[in-house]
């Protein structure tokens, strides 16, 4: 497979400015902090200025990254911004909305988009999208690369941690070749799988276990075994004295399910919508569901945010989901 150029414009626009800001989308996982880290790493050795601006809070699982603690988050812009930066960089977001900010937070700047969303809305004045790509992080370590810039350890862990975080520890459909082969180079480059083990695997803060146990108790099956759904609402998290970051990777449990083929993880927000988390298995498309309700994502990790009662979102992703795996059986 492939890999996809980087594109030159984006390079000249790296090369030239000075100053970046970078975004990725609300409720971060591991491959928008890992990028954003790793990015804001590299544009740094080259004599830049790089800050990290994020809508959310980074999620515990990840705090303990290099730089994490560096992160401005929230609706207050950095200072200086818009006028001492020189672009603004967002990562692995198929949409401005996505980010999280109000619509006009980010505008008056150059907006250079780097994502592997399928369905990306193409809003950047730059836009380098790979589909193809196992995950953003790859991708900024191929732009890594074109700037012919030295990838320390650090960064090269951060790349690393992106890849393994969004194959699921190369163990999803986008464990590609190219993903392997990043892998490889990144290892090389001094990248410590065992520090990404730890990190992603061997870190879990005990609110989140507990919150794991939470969720464990709503487990439902459906579709004759094929589809499993898990609930989280508010009153589950202040049990568990845990964070909405706390629920990251916790859908992963219910697709483990022997027989289970797509998985939905129904979070309550505190405006009463749902945030549906997807997960399937091969040929099942959970992102043309999540699509449908203004979400979107990979084929076999997407998601939406549902308003409504409930019952109706369940009831309206679970048969959506049943129709999904049947029409593979059919």
């Amino acid at each position: 497979m492939a890999a996809m150029t980087t594109p030159e414009t984006l390079l000249q626009r790296l090369r030239k400015g000075r100053r970046f800001l970078l975004t990725s989308h609300s409720s971060p996982d591991g491959d928008a902090i890992g990028s954003e880290l790793a990015l804001a790493r590299v544009l740094r050795s080259l004599g830049k200025s790089a800050w990290i601006w994020n809508r959310d809070a980074v999620p515990p699982l990840y705090r303990h990254l290099p730089g994490a603690e560096r992160i401005h988050v929230g609706e207050q812009a950095p200072n200086g911004f818009p006028d001492d930066f020189d672009a603004v960089v967002v990562l692995e977001c198929p949409d401005l909305g996505r980010t999280g900010f109000a619509a006009d937070a980010l505008a008056g700047l150059p907006l250079l988009n780097i994502d592997h969303h399928l369905g990306n809305q193409l809003y950047g004045q730059v836009n380098w999208v790979d589909s193809a790509a196992p995950a953003v992080g790859e991708m900024v370590h191929r732009l890594a690369v074109d700037l012919k810039t030295t990838i320390d350890a650090d960064t090269a862990t951060l790349l690393l941690l992106t890849v393994a975080s969004d194959t699921g520890g190369f163990r999803f459909s986008n464990a590609n070749v190219v993903a392997f082969e990043a892998a490889a180079a990144l290892v090389r480059l001094g990248a410590s799988p065992e520090r990404v083990s730890l990190w992603l695997y061997e870190s879990q803060p005990l609110p989140a276990v507990r919150l794991l146990g939470e969720m464990l108790g709503t487990l439902g099956i459906h579709a004759g075994g094929r589809v499993a759904t898990v609930e989280l609402t508010l009153e589950m998290f202040a049990r568990a004295g845990a964070e909405p970051g706390d629920s990251e990777g916790l859908i992963d449990h219910a697709r483990s399910i022997a027989g289970v083929e797509a998985a939905a993880l129904f979070k309550e927000l505190s405006d009463g919508r749902q945030k549906v988390s997807l997960r399937s298995r091969g040929p099942v498309d959970v992102e043309r569901i999540a699509r449908a309700h203004q979400g979107g994502g990979h084929r076999n990790a997407a998601g939406c945010v549902l308003s409504g009662p409930a019952g109706e979102a369940r009831q309206t992703i679970v048969e959506a989901l049943s129709r999904a795996v049947e029409g593979v059986h059919a």
